[in-house]
């Protein structure tokens, strides 16, 4: 039996329910952060925590639990699923409202699953199709991936496996990693503004000597680029061989995704 945490109390999954006066069915209105474990310890919790305060400030939802708390409860978590690798996720949501559009008290679930990373992912990368879209205060991890999954569709139509955003000409993120590229001239960069800054992120931008930066990317240097890749807790480093149907570089996966690839594994603790 799997469990689940709502508003402190450890549950039965199958017994975790909200109300349907939820703004988060209501209206969609809520944040969440995932992080995952190995060997029943979480991996860059902190970070993930800091983003999670973050955006429930961002959308001014009040947890009614303080870091230490929550800390506490994940702990509880863990241990009574006994499940050494997983991936563990905080939602808050915005809350019974009374007419359906006023944030109320907060609802706070956590939920666990097994986590498993399949090695291929990385020799197989991914195709991505362009599109022109920014998604709304984009430094929260909002529960909002209406646009996201909308474009499945669209995203099966051009042989692509995920969506890359751009505005403007300016090169933004996928729905749900970061988006890096190698650029013509051997520059690593990552798109600076108007996303959801990752924790895989931040952990490439301390690689000093790769010399990364947090910079505008242009739609058009994609064309020359030689590399490109995404990261997120769960893909780690991906590499993106094709983009809008054309390689990218050689398409196949290059050896900046391949360094940083080996040096997150070390951070990680392994792919579990």
């Amino acid at each position: 039996m799997s469990y689940a945490i709502i508003n402190g109390a450890i549950v039965p999954e199958s017994e975790a329910k909200v109300l349907i006066s939820d703004l988060s069915i209501q209206r969609g209105y809520g944040i969440f952060d995932y992080f995952r474990t190995r060997a029943g310890q979480p991996v860059f919790l902190e970070d993930h925590l800091d983003r999670f305060y973050h955006s429930a400030s961002v959308m001014r939802l009040s947890p009614e639990v303080d870091r230490e708390r929550l800390k506490h409860l994940l702990a509880e978590l863990i241990e009574i699923n006994g499940a050494p690798n997983a991936g563990i996720r905080i939602t808050l949501t915005g809350g019974y409202s009374e007419n359906g559009y006023t944030p109320a008290a907060p609802n706070l679930l956590i939920t666990l699953a097994p986590y498993h990373y399949d090695p291929a992912s990385f020799d197989k990368g991914i195709r991505l199709v362009t599109h022109d879209f920014q998604r709304q205060l984009p430094e929260v991890k909002t529960i909002d991936y209406l646009q996201a999954i909308y474009l499945q569709p669209f995203i099966r139509e051009h042989a692509a496996d995920d969506v890359l955003y751009h505005q403007n000409g300016a090169v933004r993120e996928c729905p749900r990693a970061n988006f890096w590229a190698v650029t013509e001239n051997g520059t690593l960069i990552t798109p600076a503004d108007r996303i959801l800054k990752g924790v895989t992120r931040k952990m490439i931008l301390a690689m000093e000597d790769l010399r990364p930066q947090a910079a505008h990317l242009p739609l058009s240097a994609l064309s020359t680029a030689r590399e490109a890749f995404i990261t997120s807790t769960t893909k780690i480093v991906t590499p993106v061989t094709h983009i809008d149907g054309r390689p990218v570089g050689n398409g196949r996966p290059g050896p900046v995704a391949k360094a940083i690839f080996d040096r997150l594994l070390g951070m990680r603790g392994g792919y579990e």
